[in-house]
């Protein structure tokens, strides 16, 4: 079975929290936040075609993805909740359509950050068709996030390279079609900096039946980074409202 997951040690009455990694990230950066997020168990989604799964095909649509994750990703039965930043947003959302439409269960709360709302027009771009350093030129320009260490290792540009074409290519090929809307609360995050704007993150609230909170922080694209300790705070927050029975499957 495919090692969909890295987890954080289990803690008694804590909620699963899953988080989806942003365009050409990793599982460790958010398997970290579980030093701070003491009410979850963090459990880092690791996708095909990057470490330690370099040796699988890296998904080439987001249709691929989303089958391989809810045939193969362990879920619990209840008691979970999904948080995906940027690209790893769009992930969260369309896996939380595919367990609603086969009658899996759902989580608790959905918390999307840094994306727009999915049915909304996305700039039409062919950045994974770039070579390397252009790709890695134009990431880095438009959304920053792309480590120093990173960019000065001829091998290491050459792996965030390959995750980032990637997921541009599920990006850039990405078409929503519409459906009924989740019911599950959605919380929504976002740079107060960023090329998305409030009324793109605002306009999430059309894909739920069950209620959205927006809010937006001091930053840009990677706001979450500039300043965590306020981030995890709200995020601490949006757990604890499922903790307090908000939904049936609750923490």
């Amino acid at each position: 079975m495919p090692n969909w997951l890295l987890s954080a040690a289990p803690r008694a009455a804590a909620c699963d929290l899953y988080c989806f990694p942003h365009g050409g990230g990793s599982a460790a950066e958010y398997l970290r936040w579980s030093r701070d997020l003491r009410t979850a168990r963090v459990h880092a989604v690791q996708l095909p075609g990057r470490v330690p799964r370099l040796h699988e095909a890296a998904p080439g649509t987001m249709r691929e993805l989303v089958e391989a994750f809810v045939a193969e990703a362990p879920l619990p039965a209840g008691r979970f909740v999904f948080f995906g930043h940027s690209l790893g947003a769009l992930f969260a959302y369309e896996i939380t359509r595919a367990l609603a439409a086969a009658g899996r269960p759902l989580p608790a709360r959905l918390v999307v950050s840094g994306f727009r709302a999915p049915h909304l027009p996305h700039p039409v771009t062919q950045i994974h068709r770039l070579p390397d350093d252009e790709l890695l030129d134009t990431v880095a320009r438009l959304h920053g996030g792309l480590p120093d260490e990173v960019l000065a290792s001829a091998e290491l540009r050459g792996l965030a390279a390959s995750a980032l074409r990637a997921d541009y290519r599920i990006l850039e090929t990405y078409v929503w079609h519409a459906g009924e809307p989740l019911p599950v609360p959605l919380t929504v995050f976002g740079g107060e900096d960023d090329r998305i704007t409030a009324d793109e993150l605002e306009a999430w609230s059309e894909h739920t039946s069950a209620g959205a909170t927006v809010r937006r922080f001091p930053g840009g694209h990677f706001y979450l980074r500039e300043g965590p300790v306020p981030v995890q705070r709200a995020l601490s927050a949006a757990l604890a409202t499922v903790r307090a029975g908000e939904r049936s499957t609750t923490c």
